[in-house]
């Protein structure tokens, strides 16, 4: 409307100083010789110049007052105005030219016009006013009586554009119950709309160039600008999350469904606990229809993918290595799981001789995505971890515990007192970033909100094995042709040294009895020269996988290892139908239960299970140890003891997307100790000086520009500009 009366006003000056120009030419020809009037009389004024009336200061105001879609039509005889134009100039000029000129004054537009009169004033003045302009204000008088009459508002009120915004209203109007309990959008709800249109236009627009852009040295352009924008909207926390001050604002499930992220330590084909476990996990937890899961699995740049992964198996792209990971596991599943795979920086540590996240893990995982996190190995994830809270992010945390960290701190030099500051990190961190703790086993430290629960099955690929083994028995013939072995990494902490010391201790006993070791690691050549120098009877081979056809006919599983919290090699093998000879250990608890496990308390102990498993021939499983083996038992006993299935069947069907969660109550002081306790870290962490004190990786507070480029990510220092800029 504004735009339109600016129009208005425009055309009205234009028409002003036409008609100003016409009386001077029109002044002079009355005082030029009679062969100029010829000029006057040849004047044929054209339509646009007087439809552009309409537009006069007076009457715009007040069409703009009174619009309306049914406003009154307003109509000029054109020829009339010729006609008068000319029949004043032709005839006596004295009269005219002084009401025309008034002793050559140029006449003003509104004096033009004339004053508004009255209807009668103006009936008795015809014959000294045009007829088009008495014309004109009649209509406009018309007008005036119908808006004092409300007609104009009433047409206003009845046009199309008020009828479907009515009902553009009523299609999102509620009913009057419902809509009492909807609050009212507020100032930061408004705008984190805005700055998340903002944010994904930016970042979809220009987020792969940018990256090439980033790494060049001395090169900057408007792209980079627009996400560094971006970048600065989402690390402000532009994300509507209830308020300034509170936090409420997190995933609510819309179809029912419930998103699940499971992060992990580590990932195949490093064949560790922690890359193999998760992976079943989530397999299992998305057989679900009513889950959506994610798998968040470290990247490692190719330098240490070379380090890390066996036999110089490298991957070029993370797509390469996920299509790995699945084909792996439908090989021993049966199954094809529906779950996707994600990846977060990562770097290798040598002296941890782990994987360390690099920058923010919980930022991989989307908040409208973010409902329930599982940790596998939360200690380790959360050592360094310079970010978002996860219990802040999640609506429900759990931690699995994997390793005894502490049992291989010790090891190691002034291992006592690191062993002393590492248990107290583990117990903080747990807390601050964790509402629940499952211990796979004793063997752990005792966290805060800990329980003790083996929530690990094995691959089903051991199970199919041990019911053949079963039923090849049953027809007769001899499932086991060799004696004993041993599998796992080769570094000291995974039972090789306790294995070489209960050999050599008990050579003489064991007189001609023989150990097949299969194994790959770091320490393989300390192993092998102790052994050697021992003159053990160990004969040592190459890893494989556990499933591999070779060590189907070993009848005895031998691991001295106290260092483990579930050993899943002893899992697997006790699922093939073999004997186990093991610590009395707590590590080893869940196992008891099985008849095949020999475990023992002393060494004189190991030598009389080891006569006994190579005398006798193993149990069958019956079908309830081989369901209490399974990842289906494992995957229940998880949902108890994790409260999940309390959670993830709760009814939650009354908040909705558009409701705000109900304002929480007054927080218990455990949760403000918890909340100091994740602030603290928070500060620590990003001070750089004090990671490496602590034995950092350099480096790993933020991904570098190697991840940048596989990963396809934005610059550490447009993610966080606060350290960047």
């Amino acid at each position: 409307m504004r735009a339109r009366a600016n129009s208005f006003k425009n055309l009205a000056s234009s028409f002003d100083r036409e008609l100003e120009n016409f009386f001077n030419s029109a002044s002079t020809s009355l005082v030029a010789p009679p062969s100029e009037n010829n000029f006057v009389k040849k004047l044929q004024p054209k339509i646009s110049e007087f439809r552009r009336v309409y537009s006069a200061p007076e009457i715009s105001k007040k069409v703009l007052e009174k619009w309306g879609p049914t406003r009154a039509k307003l109509a000029i005889d054109l020829s009339s105005i010729r006609n008068a134009l000319v029949s004043e100039v032709e005839g006596d000029g004295s009269v005219e030219f002084d009401r025309v000129w008034r002793g050559r004054r140029r006449l003003k537009f509104k004096e033009f016009w004339g004053e508004w009169k009255d209807e009668e004033e103006n009936e008795g003045n015809q014959t000294e006013e045009w007829k088009p302009i008495r014309d004109l204000k009649k209509r406009f008088k018309e007008l005036e009586k119908k808006s004092e009459l409300g007609e104009i508002f009433e047409g206003f009120k009845n046009s199309e554009l008020v009828e479907k915004v009515k009902s553009s209203l009523k299609s999102i109007r509620k009913d009057p119950q419902e809509s009492q309990e909807v609050p009212p959008l507020d100032v930061p709800e408004l705008l984190a709309n805005i700055c998340d249109k903002i944010v994904d236009s930016l970042c979809s627009k220009r987020k792969n160039q940018l990256l090439l852009h980033s790494l060049s040295s001395g090169e900057s352009s408007l792209d980079e600008l627009d996400v560094r924008i971006a970048s600065v909207l989402q690390s402000t926390g532009h994300h509507y999350e209830g308020g300034f001050w509170t936090d409420n604002a997190k995933y609510i499930p819309e179809d029912g469904r419930r998103h699940v992220a499971i992060v992990t330590t580590a990932s195949l084909p490093w064949m560790t606990g922690t890359a193999v476990n998760p992976l079943f996990r989530a397999a299992y937890l998305a057989q679900s229809d009513k889950r959506n899961v994610t798998l968040l699995v470290p990247w490692l740049c190719k330098s240490d993918q070379e380090i890390v992964y066996p036999n110089s198996l490298t991957f070029s792209s993370p797509e390469e290595q996920e299509s790995y990971i699945r084909n792996w596991l439908e090989e021993r599943i049966g199954f094809k799981a529906d779950f996707r795979i994600s990846f977060y920086p990562g770097k290798f540590s040598k002296e941890r001789r782990s994987i360390i996240p690099a920058g923010d893990t919980s930022q991989f995982i989307p908040s409208k995505e973010a409902d329930i996190a599982i940790l596998e190995e939360p200690e380790h994830l959360n050592w360094y971890h310079h970010g978002r809270r996860w219990t802040d992010k999640f609506n429900h945390v759990v931690g699995i515990v994997h390793t005894n960290y502490l049992e291989y701190i010790k090891r190691e030099k002034n291992g006592a007192l690191q062993a002393f500051f590492v248990k107290h990190i583990n117990n903080w961190v747990a807390r601050a970033y964790c509402h629940k703790v499952l211990r796979l086993s004793g063997a752990t430290q005792d966290m805060p909100k800990s329980v003790v629960c083996n929530v690990h099955g094995v691959n089903p690929k051991f199970l199919r094995i041990g019911e053949k083994v079963a039923a090849d028995r049953e027809l007769g013939q001899h499932a086991f042709s060799k004696g004993a072995y041993f599998l796992g990494k080769m570094v000291w902490a995974k039972g090789y040294r306790e294995l070489i010391d209960l050999l050599a201790k008990h050579q003489t006993d064991l007189d001609g009895f023989k150990v097949d070791v299969y194994g790959n690691g770091e320490d393989a050549l300390e192993v092998k020269s102790a052994a050697k120098s021992l003159n053990l009877n160990l004969n040592f081979l190459k890893g494989i996988d556990h499933a591999d056809s070779s060590l189907h006919g070993y009848k005895v599983f031998i691991n001295p290892s106290i260092s483990d919290v579930l050993c899943t090699a002893t899992a697997e093998a006790l699922a093939m139908g073999k004997f186990v000879v093991c610590a009395d250990h707590p590590s080893n608890e869940f196992f008891r239960s099985f008849p095949n496990c020999l475990t023992y308390k002393t060494s004189d102990d190991f030598v009389a299970k080891v006569k006994e498993a190579m005398e006798k021939e193993p149990q069958p499983l019956t079908p309830e140890q081989s369901y209490n083996l399974s990842w289906e038992a494992a995957t229940q006993r998880f949902m108890q003891h994790s409260d999940l299935d309390k959670i993830l069947t709760e009814d939650r069907g009354a908040a909705t997307a558009t409701t705000r969660p109900p304002m929480p109550a007054v927080p218990k002081a455990s949760e403000v100790l918890d909340g100091g306790l994740a602030f603290a870290h928070y500060c620590l962490t990003g001070n750089e000086f004090l990671r490496l004190c602590t034995g950092a990786t350099p480096g790993t507070r933020d991904y570098d520009k190697q991840h940048c480029k596989d990963l396809r990510l934005l610059p550490p220092h447009v993610e966080n500009p606060i350290y960047g800029w």
